[in-house]
């Protein structure tokens, strides 16, 4: 007999499921983007809309995981010394915009009559932009690794250090609370402090072992599990201390950056963040009390303003003062003019502690969604004024971004045949990224200076993290042939720009690979075969325009048997093989095609 009562949460996924799928395809069509249309959501179906939900709170609690789980990716794609080159941006420029912001905020309520108290936890609080809402876009628009996106996320990252000495604030202005003693600020630093470098030390030397034990069991949903955990797991070690999840989970993916397993990671991680990253801007959404801004409307409208015109401004200001162009500076300044989440958090910590009135929090709250609200327009304003200055030859200059140029060609396999092909590109100086799934191989490999990532062939989320979208020529090298079959009709379907040349194993794959149309085939024996007989005719006193003569011949006739079995199945052409080479002139040299093996 079924249950008359529907398993938790069942309701309320379906309602989130349904808004999402009407309301983020209308917001793209219009050209919002999908962060629009999941506030739209969260405002349709919260209390303060159609009533479905009465609470978003305990909801935002698990979105806010999307929030970790994005900054676990980034980190993934930025190697230490990456970031170390960032240190300007982070700390120089996110710094200056946290003060400089803040100080002007914080002096506009004082001038609007506010107490000091509030005036400080509201001001700094609206300093900080929206980590989540600004990376979205970013990432939407394809411009993360750009340069003003490397500045933008430098800033962000300096915010999420920065709401730790913010809610340190807390118990100092709270008129409930009393002064901090000197051990208990001690503690805290060394809590922080340890808690940092257990996640960095954990991350550089003990997670790379770990995920290569994991990948020997060849079991995808254990190194799925392994990846939620170490994200999840390095960001709750740092809300034990007190500090962001985020931050500690963007600190464990930069130590894993540089580890053969970043591509699988981002794959398999990803499509968990994009889904709670839709939940939690739902959950934003949610918050907006509709008929709070309709009551106080001109007050928030104020706020809204204010907020943005003065951020926006003293970022561009900033950007521009840092070394950006005016450019750049503008688009950073459109990206980041929003209040975040971490106000929300700061703001009902205060309010918890008898600084903030609850009428205040719910009116600074209201504020900070329609900021993230209007971000877009304002981006989309950028965007149109961008193309009016274009079109009359203004054009902006553009500025390598700090991740590193896409490679141009993937190595998948590296065995001897893979590591061979290697060789050959990187002489040329030519880059590449190298993909295998047996990690005693790519230990191997690594011992012999090759970076080999972990990656399946015949998954399109791994190989699209790995540059395959960016390839002009795929290698495979591969010695399965099903698995390669596989991977040629992924490969043809996801990504057709690139080039397919391919190891064959022996002759029947060799058919096989030229009826599929790759670009090129060998099977791995050819050229050592060739080689190998050349080498016993010279043995034998043949003369060596007598070898040439026959080698030539001989790979006449495999080519001409190749196209005889294409049409006439496997034993076809056999003739060819017991032909004697005439002697004569020697035929002219053509690219090498498949012989027997």
């Amino acid at each position: 007999m079924a249950s008359e009562l529907a398993p938790p949460f069942f309701v309320e996924s379906i309602l989130f499921l349904s808004a999402t799928v009407v309301a983020v395809p209308l917001a793209k069509r219009i050209g919002l983007g999908s962060v629009v249309g999941y506030l739209a959501a969260g405002m349709a179906i919260g209390p303060f809309g159609l009533d479905f939900i009465q609470s978003g709170v305990e909801i935002r609690g698990v979105a806010e995981l999307g929030v970790v789980l994005l900054l676990f990716v980034i980190g993934l794609e930025l190697e230490p010394a990456r970031l170390w080159r960032m240190k300007g941006d982070i700390f120089g420029l996110g710094t200056s915009q946290v003060l400089a912001c803040g100080a002007a905020l914080v002096g506009l309520l004082l001038l609007a009559g506010q107490p000091v108290e509030i005036a400080v936890i509201a001001g700094l609080g609206l300093a900080l932009s929206s980590t989540a809402f600004a990376l979205q876009i970013l990432q939407e628009r394809g411009h993360l690794s750009t340069a003003y996106g490397q500045r933008a996320f430098g800033i962000l990252l300096l915010q999420d250090m920065a709401i730790v000495p913010l809610l340190a604030l807390i118990p100092i202005l709270s008129p409930t609370s009393g002064p901090s003693s000197g051990s208990d600020i001690l503690i805290e630093v060394a809590t922080t402090v340890a808690a940092v470098g257990g996640v960095i030390v954990t991350g550089r030397y003990l997670l790379t072992p770990f995920f290569g034990l994991l990948a020997a069991v060849r079991a995808r949903e254990v190194m799925l599990a392994a990846a939620l955990l170490v994200a999840l797991g390095s960001g709750g070690i740092m809300h034990a201390a007190g500090l962001s999840m985020a931050l500690g989970a963007f600190l464990a993916g930069v130590m894993l950056a540089e580890s053969s397993f970043r591509h699988t990671l981002e794959a398999d991680i990803d499509p968990f963040r994009s889904l709670l990253m839709g939940l939690f801007f739902i959950s934003v959404g949610m918050a907006l009390d509709l008929g709070l801004v309709a009551a106080n409307w001109q007050l928030i409208a104020i706020g809204v303003a204010a907020v943005m015109s003065i951020k926006g401004g003293l970022i561009w200001g900033l950007s521009r003062l840092f070394g950006s162009t005016n450019s750049d500076a503008l688009k950073i300044a459109v990206t980041l003019p929003q209040g975040g989440e971490f106000a929300f958090v700061l703001f009902t910590a205060a309010a918890s502690a008898s600084i903030l009135p609850y009428d205040q929090l719910n009116l600074l709250i209201a504020i900070v969604v329609l900021t993230m609200l209007m971000t877009p327009l304002a981006c989309l304003a950028h965007d149109f004024l961008a193309g009016r200055l274009r079109n009359r030859g203004v054009e902006s200059h553009a500025i390598e971004g700090f991740a590193a140029a896409k490679p141009t060609v993937l190595v998948i396999g590296f065995g001897r045949f893979g590591m061979m092909v290697a060789q050959m590109l990187t002489s040329e100086e030519i880059e590449i990224t190298a993909l295998d799934i047996q990690p005693e191989r790519m230990a191997y490999a690594r011992k012999l200076g090759y970076k080999v990532y972990y990656g399946d062939a015949t998954r399109p989320d791994v190989l699209k993290a790995a540059g395959a979208d960016e390839a002009v020529l795929i290698a495979l090298c591969i010695e399965n042939d099903q698995v390669m079959a596989r991977a040629i009709d992924l490969i043809r379907s996801h990504f057709p720009q690139a080039k397919l040349y391919c190891r064959a194993t022996d002759r029947a794959h060799a058919l096989d690979l030229t009826r599929r149309g790759v670009e090129f085939q060998i099977r791995e024996t050819f050229e050592s075969s060739i080689t190998f007989g050349r080498a016993a005719l010279e043995a034998l006193g043949i003369a060596g325009e007598r070898v040439s003569q026959i080698e030539d011949d001989v790979r006449r006739r495999d080519r001409e048997r190749l196209e005889m079995q294409l049409t006439d199945g496997p034993f076809a052409g056999a003739d060819r093989l017991h032909q004697v080479t005439p002697r004569g002139a020697r035929e002219k040299p053509t690219n090498a095609g498949p012989a027997e093996d």
